[in-house]
């Protein structure tokens, strides 16, 4: 009995490995059979060698698939010229509906569809009536249409946008506050207390109402933890040599909090104008011991000061004595000279003059 030859993509399908070629092999023999594969196990039998492992997806954060809500201009048209549409369409509706009547009222059939359309035309003016908005100088409107973001309107006075629209002023005036004076140790582990003006305004509306909540509050609160982040990087006073410090650097230290500041508030859509150290002074725990330092400090610059201007004065008497030949002095009695003179100089007391007699 004879057997009907079998389709080649039907037996390829049955078995998992392809039919012998039908010449001599191409390369060296591929082993017995049953040799154990060469290299580690490549996963599950069911798993491709580029499939990546099972188990559930990586999860990807909320904000990074989020997109960031720019402000945008929404389209409005000059009340005045609005109101002049409003009337007329009112107005249209009016006439059309009485010329619907008025066959009636000499007893004959009017034109029901022209009632009906003259009655929407005012009803569309009426609702009409929700798309005015008043925006006054220095003020603008957030505008939403069932939950959506549809633009801002910056131009002011009586303006005419989309109808059934909620409106959210906010304002873009230049504003300012003062911090609260906070306790911080600076770089060297002191504490001190301190305070700061910022200066502020929106520039981006839509981030200020839909990115933060509270903007104003915001605000303020980074930039407490702005100032204190900046407090403790620098020194009070005294800090090495060419090391900006808290007390001695104002200008360089305010413009690190103004851009500290921005960086942290920029997801508001609010932008910082400048900043300014409004209170600075040691905590009262520390104070008077920072301030006998000081005093110490102080008194010191000041003696050697004083010091090195009297060592100048003797050595430009000595020299002009030398020079002018005054009198004839060996070492020991320039000695004397030199002592004396740096007494009367560097004393705290007005010198007592003594006259030698002799002996």
């Amino acid at each position: 009995m004879s057997t009907a030859p079998q389709d080649p993509a039907q037996g390829f399908n049955q078995s998992p490995f392809p039919p012998p070629p039908a010449g001599p092999p191409m390369g060296p023999p591929m082993g017995p059979p049953n040799q154990p594969p060469m290299g580690p196990p490549m996963g599950p039998p069911n798993q491709m060698p580029n499939q990546p492992p099972a188990g559930p997806p990586p999860q990807r954060s909320a904000g990074a698939s989020k997109k960031a809500i720019r402000e945008k201009r929404a389209p409005s048209i000059p009340g005045l010229l609005g109101a002049l549409i409003v009337i007329a369409i009112a107005l249209y509706g009016v006439y059309i509906a009485y010329e619907g009547i008025v066959p009636m009222t000499h007893n004959r059939s009017g034109d029901a569809a022209q009632i009906v359309i003259g009655v929407v035309l005012v009803i569309v003016a009426l609702f009409l009536r929700s798309a005015f908005t008043v925006v006054q100088p220095g003020q603008t409107k957030v505008l939403q249409f069932l939950g959506n973001y549809v633009g801002t309107i910056r131009a002011t006075g009586l303006r005419m946008t989309y109808p059934f629209t909620s409106k959210r002023q906010v304002s873009v005036k230049v504003r300012n506050f003062e911090t609260r004076e906070i306790k911080v140790n600076d770089s060297q582990g002191n504490p001190v207390i301190i305070a700061a003006i910022i200066v502020w305004q929106v520039k981006d509306t839509a981030q200020s109402v839909f990115q933060v909540e509270y903007y104003e509050q915001f605000v303020q609160v980074q930039s407490e933890a702005a100032l204190r982040h900046i407090a403790t990087i620098h020194p009070y006073d005294n800090g090495e040599e060419g090391e900006a410090t808290l007390r001695g650097a104002t200008d360089q230290v305010a413009r690190e909090l103004a851009y500290e500041v921005g960086e942290r508030v920029a997801i508001a859509g609010v932008e910082i104008i400048e900043t300014r150290i409004s209170s600075l002074s040691y905590a009262p725990e520390i104070a008077s011991a920072m301030l006998q330092r000081q005093q110490a400090q102080a008194v010191i610059a000041a003696r050697s000061k004083i010091v090195a201007g009297a060592v100048d004065i003797v050595q430009a008497a000595l020299d002009r004595i030398d020079r002018q030949g005054v009198v004839s002095m060996d070492d020991s009695r320039k000695a004397d000279m030199v002592a004396n003179l740096l007494v009367v100089l560097c004393s705290d007391t007005p010198a007592t003059p003594t006259i030698n007699t002799g002996s």
